[in-house]
């Protein structure tokens, strides 16, 4: 209910007070902190079936969408005593007190705090130690176009059906599309990444004319980049439903197979997914309740290190990992005596 320059929305049995609700967080249509609370509000099933029970890293934009950010992993000690959080780690170690994204209170708390979308994690609170998501990223290089992305999309649906896992697409609310795998609660961030770079080689053979698993940017030409490193420990990739910040409030939206060579990242804001889902439903709905082996894509792995291939390079934020190449970048390596 109104209350001056605040509103109190009653939900999941919380009180969350939305300060400065007409404040404009969107500059193309004018949408507000409130439009943004309603529309978290119009997609709350399928946004906690995508990212309920994990943590997640909050990017707050004091100031809208086109005003500068800031990442926060850890919450604010003061705070709802009813709000669930979890301690998650960085790869140097370092630990944080992180919020879990345990209802949709807690969401419209962070909204209210100008976090505009959710940066997720591949584990839940519940269950650190095993990675129940394996997310494809097909990154565009500079000069790679949408439709060829939608087309090495084509080629990631291909290979997943070939070796049997089920994996279903979203827009990452820009340029990108990711593509998720549910997976059984069995495996750990490093079985997923290997998965990941299994994936990527795999479709750079296929069609090493269109995609790329080449980790160094001066490698990749006008290809479209699999990303296997977001499936690293620790990694967060931008959720399911969240929303951009772009001047149109994008929303990073499932869609289905079917829709691929349709899409068009650029109609999907808050202003329109609402209604999309309430006539359509979730597009992730049959990934929900089939959790995957990781084994398929395990096997591919270990059949090209047995072909001789070492792993992948990783960030350099990670250290050192066993049977990586050397992390320097190809033209570097060649200058050095």
């Amino acid at each position: 209910m109104p209350g001056g320059d605040s509103v109190t929305i009653e939900v999941g049995g919380h009180d969350v007070v939305i300060s400065h609700p007409e404040k404009i967080f969107f500059d193309e249509r004018g949408d507000t902190k409130l439009d943004l609370v309603r529309y978290y509000q119009s997609v709350e099933g399928p946004l906690l079936a995508a990212m309920g029970g994990r943590p997640v890293l909050m990017q707050r934009f004091p100031n809208g969408a086109s005003g500068s950010s800031f990442f926060q992993k850890r919450v604010p000690d003061t705070r709802p005593d009813w709000l669930e959080t979890t301690i998650v780690s960085t790869p140097n170690g370092t630990t944080s007190r992180a919020l879990v994204a345990a209802d949709l209170a807690h969401v419209l708390w962070a909204v209210n705090m100008a976090c505009l979308g959710f940066h997720v994690w591949p584990s839940r609170a519940d269950d650190p130690e095993h990675a129940d998501e394996l997310r494809i990223d097909l990154d565009p290089s500079p000069g790679v176009t949408f439709p060829m992305v939608q087309e090495a999309a084509h080629e990631v649906h291909g290979l997943l059906d070939e070796v049997g896992v089920l994996g279903l697409p979203k827009t990452t609310g820009n340029r990108g599309i990711h593509v998720y795998v549910r997976l059984l609660p069995e495996w750990t961030s490093f079985d997923v990444r290997a998965g990941a770079v299994a994936v990527a080689r795999e479709l750079e053979r296929r069609r090493p004319d269109l995609i790329t698993a080449a980790w160094w940017k001066e490698e990749r030409g006008t290809r479209v980049f699999v990303d296997f490193n977001q499936n690293a420990p620790h990694k967060t990739v931008f959720g399911a439903w969240s929303v951009r910040a772009r001047p149109g409030a994008q929303v990073s939206t499932p869609f289905g197979w079917d829709e691929l060579d349709s899409v068009d990242p650029n109609t999907f804001t808050i202003q329109t997914v609402p209604a999309r889902v309430a006539q359509s439903g979730d597009p992730w709905a049959p990934m929900e309740g089939s959790p995957q082996s990781l084994d398929p894509l395990l096997e591919m792995y270990e059949r090209d290190i047995a072909n001789g291939l070492q792993d992948a390079p990783w960030p350099p934020v990670y250290p050192k990992m066993p049977g990586e190449p050397p992390r320097v970048a190809p033209s570097r390596a060649r200058k050095e005596p």
